[in-house]
Formats: structure tokens, sequence, C-alpha cells
């Protein structure tokens, strides 16, 4: 059954109608992505439907990239190009660096950092099937390796002591708020990937307390939180040892804490 073309205009009018804010820029994104009338038609439907964009299109742009992002794969946000801003500023892009994107989902830290830093030996690591599969696509061309497995448990254990850079988006929305999410994420993102535990701190605190046995001898640990939450993250990581400190981005409504381990 042949598919009538939809008119740029009619695609701008269901998006809208559908609740997108940003209905022109994604219609252009649909209409420049779809391969053929009937792919368009399918898209503007999901999209409609309250799928993520990102879902729909198969990709996310992220730090200049194109990311992969699988359905039911936590999609990457701009603030976090923040976080890679904070780890590039501490990395040493002139010699070998070694480079863990934990709780990566797609990989897009990962590759974002690989990608500025040729010298990079890259590992990734995810609790989620779908999001390790995805972030394996994502690291391929960029000869990263990706381990699926609970935080630190399934990296090699020769990387023990020998990562410059530990790059961790945790999952840091309190339980109790997670209803409160917009159904973008709320319906199509893990929940792993989202609940922070009570006050949302629960992933961060054991990240920071096993990151000293894995960080080189000036290594540094990144990881994204909020400003409600930053005090609280500085403390842990304090607590485990490291020198603690905290970035904010207003522009991109940022806040990711550091924790340099100085033996």
């Amino acid at each position: 059954m042949t598919v009538e073309p939809l008119s740029p205009a009619t695609v701008v009018t269901r998006l809208r109608a559908a609740g997108c804010v940003f209905a022109e820029d994604e219609a252009e994104l649909l209409l420049t992505t779809a391969r053929d009338p009937a792919e368009l038609a399918a898209m503007v439907e999901r999209r409609s439907s309250g799928l993520p964009l990102e879902h729909v299109l198969g990709w996310a742009q992220f730090h200049g990239l194109r990311i992969a992002v699988d359905p039911g794969v936590f999609v990457p946000r701009r603030r976090t190009e923040f976080l890679v801003q904070r780890a590039l500023a501490v990395a040493d892009a002139s010699r070998p660096v070694v480079v863990v994107d934990l709780c990566c989902g797609s990989g897009a830290l990962g590759a974002a950092l690989a990608s500025a830093l040729p010298l990079a030996e890259l590992h990734a690591a995810d609790i989620e099937p779908a999001a390790v599969r995805c972030a394996r696509r994502n690291a391929a061309a960029l000869g990263g390796r990706v381990h699926e497995g609970d935080l630190f448990d399934p990296l090699p254990s020769g990387l023990r002591g020998r990562v410059d850079i530990l790059a961790a988006n945790v999952p840091y929305v309190p339980s109790g708020e997670v209803a409160l999410l917009p159904s973008e994420a709320r319906d199509h993102e893990p929940l792993v990937a989202l609940d922070g535990g009570a006050d949302g701190l629960d992933i961060m605190r054991r990240v920071a307390r096993a990151a000293p046995g894995w960080l080189a001898p000036g290594g540094t640990v990144l990881i994204e939180t909020s400003e409600r939450q930053a005090r609280g993250a500085l403390s842990a990581l304090e607590a485990a040892g490291l020198e603690a400190a905290l970035f904010t981005s207003p522009a991109l409504h940022a806040h990711v804490v550091t924790g340099t381990h100085t033996p």
C-alpha cells in the first residue's frame, strides 16, 4: 500500500498537537532521517505517542557525536556534556590514558572522551543488557570494551590502580520522585538508570567508596549530580579519601563533583 507523503507543515502540526515543545526542530530531524514516506509516518506516530525523540531517530547528538540510542536505553542529556568538558580539562591528551565510563548507558560519555583523547584505552560498564549492546556499537570504532555487570564488578582486574578518568553518570533521582519525571523518561528508560535510592545518592556513594582502589595516582572520578545533592556527594568523596571539588555550568544547568586520588 502506498503511503501519502506527509508535508513538513503536517509533521509540525501533529508533533505540536502531541505536546512537543520543539515541534519545528523535531520535524526537521524526522524529515531528514526518514528514508521514505512510510518510515516518516511511522516515526511521527511513535513520537506523537510519547516515545523519546532519540529512540524514534535511533540516535542522539552528544558532544559533537551521533550516538546510537536503542529503545529502552537511557538517553544522554545535553547537560552531561559538562562532565565531558570537566574530564577533558584534567586529562593529558598527549599520553596514554585509561578511561572508564561507569553506568554507561549508550556509552556516550566514553565515546566522547575517547574521541577527544586519541591515546585513550576505553572501558565502559552497565548492568542493563540492552545498554551494553548499544554501548558496544558506539565503542566499537574507538576500540573500546564494554562490560556487563554491576558498577566495578565486571571490569578487568588489571585496571585496578590504573584508571586516569572515571566518568560516572550514576542514577541520582530519589526513589520517591521517579514518578514525577516526564513520561518520556519514566515510561521509556530503565528504572535502574534513574532511581538513585532514598536520597538519590546510593549509587554515587558506592562509586565513591570503591573509586580509590581503581584510580591511578592523580586519577579523577567525575560524577554528575544535582544542586541539592552536591554537598552530600562532596562529603561522600571526601569520606573516601579523595580530594573533592564541585563544578557548575549555569548554561547547561549541570553540576559535577570530582574526586582526585592523591595517595
